[in-house]
């Protein structure tokens, strides 16, 4: 038997002891890494704990490295959330599906999709998480196919969604195809139970919304077993977007009355609404609910109210809030510039962008500057508007113009009565007129009774736009006008012919946050009888006090009593007329009009405010007039 002597047993008993002292070593290097790292975690001096990582390298575990991430998807830092990720690779450390996934959100936070993509296709196994978080990346940032083109890989490689997959690739259906791959995917998404999940819901009503599938969004939004902000704010805007704002303003205030909690968005939903509307008792309403409760002065927010307010006619409001404003955009601007062109005010548009240019600090776009040519043409200022056209021709404005721009210029022409010259300017375009400029200018031979240029220009638009009722309108307008009325016959046998409908005419007035919507010669209102003897008695009055009846308003070819009678009719009158009766002799009356008032109109609307001292704001699809004393604030200029 071979003897264990005491010289066989001190090397062995040695070296199990230099091992425990190196692991006791090693163990309090890893806590006394930990303790640093922790330390400089909570200093938030990441330099100093990368630092240590690399001193430290291969005692780093899944705790340290995802601390690090964290830190730098936090503050954003590529360069060192770079470093982190080579230390996972260089010390070849085996990451787990969730460090990846973190490695993905960080590279998608710091706007490196080819990082993150390349993180994703270097993964040994992938979750839902990690798929929705690379489809989340493209999709915000409006990679829409890479997004859809990722989704169809997930599925084929078996894993199942989740509702916020769902949720994320919806907002991907965009462009002509969009509303198809939305209605697949709503397939899938009933098959896998996820249609009455709020963040499924709210993504799939907005998708229906933006396609102008308003129906199929409300019955989405009306099944949701639970409502959030993120969902009734999609369902409002959805209805403001696509310009049915009573339907957007009545849900509002259902949701309201249910307990709906509001943030920026869903307001300033609520205000463009509003705006289309010119709803201004409303609007006064949802700005002290907004101060009420505290919403933060996001600048959209701001904007929205600046708008609705010069919308809703009242411009003293906008400019008080536009003026208030710690941080002003472009559109900020821009809303201010279109508040006074819409009103006519060419002077406060110019003094303004003149403010704007000095300040430095926004620069003009390509809407500004179509503010600016509009305000100078509605406010009869059409050779200021022509010098900042050339500015931006000749670069002194650093915008490049575009086709509505050359627009602006033959509506600024065409209104000031050059016909001709607006004629010869669209002739030396650098492009092929389009509907809009000449609709402008045979507008504009309308107004001015050029039937020769506006013959030629409205059988243009014919064919251009065959079915635009808005053109055979306006040359059968200029017809009549010059008393030829075989080619309006002709104009009206047309329209029969290829089934072009003309949109009906109505007005609206605000009563006690209630709007009375007119057409003409209406008879549904519920007080009927009273508005119509009203029209009757003003007619009589006005005429005693000059009040002519401008009988070239009427297109039909009948006499001129029945013209007279068919005047009377007129949706604006009727609304005038309900004001009168229906509010106190100290307030205004508003009245929204959606086509542009006709002159016969106009002038009715200034004897109301000259008989009966009252103030009149009459907003029509062009623009606003305000009536005091028997005189409008476009200067007949419209």
């Amino acid at each position: 038997m071979h003897l264990i002597t005491r010289r066989h047993v001190l090397p062995s008993i040695n070296k199990t002891l230099i091992q425990q002292k190196q692991l006791l070593l090693s163990n309090s290097r890893l806590v006394l890494l930990l303790s640093t790292l922790t330390t400089f975690y909570n200093n938030s001096n990441l330099q100093h704990a990368l630092l240590q990582m690399a001193l430290h390298g291969h005692y780093m575990n899944f705790q340290d490295y995802n601390t690090l991430l964290n830190e730098c998807v936090t503050k954003r830092a590529f360069r060192e959330g770079q470093r982190v990720h080579a230390h996972i690779i260089k010390t070849r450390y085996f990451p787990s599906v969730y460090l990846r996934t973190r490695l993905i959100v960080f590279y998608n936070k710091c706007d490196s999709l080819r990082d993150a993509r390349f993180v994703l296709d270097e993964m040994p196994v992938r979750n839902v998480v990690s798929w929705t978080a690379m489809i989340s990346a493209y999709s915000q940032r409006g990679y829409a196919p890479q997004a859809l083109d990722l989704f169809l890989q997930m599925l084929r490689s078996g894993t199942e969604p989740n509702e916020f997959t769902f949720a994320t690739v919806l907002t991907s259906c965009t462009g002509s195809m969009g509303f198809t791959l939305g209605r697949q995917i709503h397939s899938l998404i009933l098959k896998s139970n996820y249609e009455a999940h709020v963040y499924v819901g709210s993504s799939l009503l907005d998708m229906y919304a933006k396609y102008g599938q308003i129906h199929e969004a409300r019955g989405i939004f009306e099944c949701l077993p639970e409502r959030d902000v993120v969902s009734c704010t999609a369902i409002i805007s959805g209805y403001a977007q696509l310009g049915m704002d009573e339907e957007a303003l009545v849900l509002f205030r259902r949701l309201l009355g249910e307990g709906m909690q509001s943030n920026y968005v869903t307001y300033a939903s609520v205000l463009t609404a509003l705006s289309g509307l010119a709803a201004l008792d409303h609007g006064k309403q949802v700005h002290n609910h907004v101060l009420r409760s505290q919403v933060p002065s996001y600048v959209v927010l701001q904007n929205s109210l600046i708008d609705m307010y010069s919308k809703c006619g009242n411009l003293t409001y906008s400019r008080r809030i536009f003026d208030t404003m710690h941080e002003r955009t472009v559109i900020s601007w821009n809303a201010m510039l279109i508040g006074y062109s819409k009103h006519g005010e060419g002077r406060e548009v110019l003094e303004l962008f003149s403010l704007m240019r000095a300040k430095k600090k926004v620069k003009p776009d390509n809407v500004t500057i179509l503010a600016v040519l509009s305000g100078c043409s509605h406010g009869g200022l059409e050779d200021k508007g022509l010098d900042i056209f050339y500015d931006m021709t000749s670069g002194k404005i650093e915008v490049e113009p575009e086709t509505e721009h050359y627009g602006c210029v033959v509506d600024l022409l065409g209104r000031a009565g050059r016909v001709e010259e607006a004629f010869d300017f669209i002739k030396n375009m650098p492009f092929k007129p389009t509907a809009a400029i000449l609709g402008s200018l045979l507008g504009a031979c309308r107004v001015h009774s050029n039937v020769d240029i506006g013959e030629f220009v409205g059988h243009q638009l014919l064919k251009i736009e065959p079915r635009n009722a808005g053109n055979y309108v306006i040359l059968s307008n200029l017809y009549a006008s010059a008393g030829r009325w075989e080619e309006v016959r002709s104009l009206r046998d047309l329209m029969l012919e290829k089934a072009v409908v003309k949109e009906p005419g109505r007005s609206w007035i605000e009563l006690d946050q209630v709007l009375h919507t007119f057409h003409a010669t209406d008879r549904t209102h519920p007080r009927r009888e009273e508005v119509y003897a009203k029209v009757k008695e003003l007619s009589v009055r006005f005429k005693e006090a000059g009040y002519v009846p401008d009988l070239s308003c009427v297109l039909h070819d009948v006499d001129e009593e029945q013209k007279e009678k068919i005047l009377l009719g007129h949706s604006e009158k009727l609304a005038l007329s309900f004001g009168l009766i229906a509010t106190p002799e100290s307030v205004s009356i508003r009245v929204i009009k959606n086509l542009r008032i006709c002159v016969d109109c106009h002038n009715f609307a200034k004897f109301i405010s000259m008989i009966y001292g009252r103030e009149v704001s009459l907003r029509d699809k062009n623009r606003f007039h305000r009536f005091v004393g028997g005189k409008c604030s476009c200067g007949d200029y419209w």
